[in-house]
């Protein structure tokens, strides 16, 4: 359908049922998704566990495509249909409602589209893909767990840890893709003018949407009325940031939120992702990596470009994609909780004398492209330039990251691991690129919209892995109201807490045996999982529907 809005319904009423709609609807109707692809989101292998979703059955929703409609300037003239439609009945519309009007665009099967000459608000719709796992709930009443997706695909429910928070609580498990991700794009084309509406901003509200959608669903499949399940809210990465952001903009629709390695703080130079690699290398390794570095520079320098032909990156005609490649792959050792895999063949290279380009070129070609499955053109500017390209989440973060969050993660003046040629101009560089002129992320008025790390919130637990260098973009101070834990073990990196160790491969059940040691995370999940029964009793008390259960707080049952 070209780069129109992909879907629209209309509905043909006679006016007597409407008029009745648009009153009730005058009463109270105000209205109601890092940086690397996931495990398994690419061509590798480290998806490949059996039994890794609880489900991958599809379901679908009408989406709004702007939450941000100005506000109704009335009178406003709509067109209503009758029989054939051939001549649309039109009325004013200045009686009825005072509220923002895209709260009306949809309800149920129909839709209000304004007459022409109106104010211009925007009534568009997409379809929006969500998951729904039942198997563990204590229905009707028991809680709802909403496990946000983030910037990538999303192919159905990991059975990670959150499955077995969700047995011990009876919970539901809900999963809506973030907008534009997966099946989930309002467009075909994803122009930069098309990607206006692709922001953390209106991906909250989707979810406080879709979170009121999916409510009502529930109560219609237990023939209720009105009633309201407790929620609990999980992310993890920029997914975790969004949970602890939902929290905070719409606290009355969640009981808490988990906030795995949660990157509430947008960071312009982003300097502490690659001092955290190094520390996390350790002396060695870190050595290793830094003359590596040298090493590929020296190489580029001269002209050689063969030296991107030991890393299946010739391609790359930009030094500057090819030394991100380069840094990504040294990245996700530490990232994901598999620092060996990279630091073991580097150490003994250079203890042996042996060349360390080709070490680090194998670990490369075998690790991060082969099992990793990352994609060499997904580093290429002229790829992320392609408005319709057959994976599209590259763009697509690239493009929050240019437009709202940054993370540009720079070399330090000292001490880097990563090349000095990625700077802030290479960083501003491949957004003017890729996006145009005009795209530049604020970062300023992102912490000033959410708090950063100073966020304001309440019954939001965050969690980050000692290894990650994620850790620096999220809240690592802890207080009453915002409890914050750092899992300490040698491969507890990104989201530890929901995925085990080490995060990728997955981990069924996030298996924390492989943890070094595995204490280090039993004991953070064990205060997790006591901050979700306190406050899921707390809503418990305050009349959200629940059963009457027996034993301390929401009686956690055991398997």
């Amino acid at each position: 359908m070209g780069s129109g809005a992909r879907a629209r319904a209309t509905a043909c009423l006679a006016v007597a049922p409407v008029l009745l709609l648009l009153l009730l609807l005058a009463r109270g109707a105000e209205g109601v998704g890092l940086w690397l692809p996931p495990p398994g989101a690419g061509s590798g292998q480290l998806g490949a566990a059996p039994n890794r979703y609880l489900t991958r059955e599809e379901h679908w929703m009408s989406q709004t495509l702007d939450h941000f409609s100005p506000t109704v300037k009335y009178p406003l003239r709509f067109s209503i249909c009758s029989g054939s439609c051939s001549v649309p009945w039109e009325f004013l519309f200045s009686d009825f409602v005072t509220t923002k009007s895209d709260s009306l665009s949809v309800l149920g099967n129909i839709s209000l589209k304004p007459s022409s000459g109106s104010n211009g608000a925007d009534h568009r719709q997409f379809k929006q893909r969500y998951y729904e796992f039942l198997d563990y709930h204590r229905a009707p009443n028991g809680p709802v767990f909403l496990y946000i997706c983030g910037e990538a695909s999303c192919s159905g429910i990991s059975n990670n840890y959150l499955a077995v928070i969700a047995k011990k609580f009876g919970a539901a498990l809900v999963s809506p893709e973030h907008r534009y991700y997966g099946k989930s794009s309002p467009f075909d084309s994803l122009t930069t003018e098309n990607l206006r509406f692709l922001s953390s901003k209106q991906a909250l509200f989707d979810l406080a949407v879709f979170r009121q959608y999916y409510q009502e669903t529930l109560n219609a499949k237990y023939n209720r009325t009105g009633a309201d399940n407790p929620w609990f809210v999980f992310g993890g990465s920029y997914a975790g940031a969004l949970s602890a952001w939902f929290r905070l903009k719409f606290p009355h629709l969640t009981c808490g939120s988990l906030a795995s390695s949660g990157v509430v703080l947008a960071v312009y130079n982003f300097t502490d992702f690659d001092k955290q690699i190094g520390e996390s290398a350790g002396p060695e390794c870190k050595a290793a990596l830094q003359e590596t570095t040298r090493l590929v520079d020296g190489q580029l320098q001269a002209g050689s470009n063969s030296v991107k032909q030991q890393f299946g990156a010739a391609s790359l005609g930009n030094d500057g994609d090819f030394l991100y490649l380069l840094a990504d792959a040294a990245a996700i050792a530490f990232q994901y909780g598999n620092p060996d895999a990279l630091c073991s063949p580097l150490v003994a290279a250079k203890k042996n004398g042996t060349d360390l380009v080709e070490a680090f070129a194998h670990y490369v070609n075998k690790y991060y492209i082969g099992t990793f499955g990352a994609s060499v053109a997904s580093y290429d500017q002229q790829y992320l330039k392609n408005t319709t390209p057959a994976e599209s989440s590259y763009r697509l973060w690239w493009y929050q990251v240019c437009s709202e969050v940054s993370y540009f993660q720079v070399a330090p003046k000292n001490d880097s691991v990563r090349s000095a040629k990625l700077d802030t101009r290479y960083h501003l560089d491949l957004c003017r690129n890729v996006f145009g002129e005009g795209v530049y992320p604020d970062v300023s008025m992102t912490n000033l919209y959410y708090g950063g790390t100073g966020i304001a919130g309440s019954k939001i637990v965050f969690a980050n892995g000692s290894q990650d260098p994620w850790r620096h973009a999220s809240k690592q101070k802890s207080s009453k109201d915002l409890p914050s834990y750092l899992i300490e073990c040698s491969n507890c990196g990104h989201c530890s807490d929901l995925s085990g160790c080490p995060q990728a491969p997955s981990n069924i059940e996030g298996d924390s045996s492989k943890c070094s040691p595995p204490e280090a995370l039993n004991k953070v999940r064990k205060q997790i999982v006591g901050h979700i029964d306190l406050w899921l009793s707390e809503c418990q008390e305050q009349g959200h529907d629940s059963e009457t259960l027996q034993g301390s707080r929401w009686s956690i049952s055991t398997y």
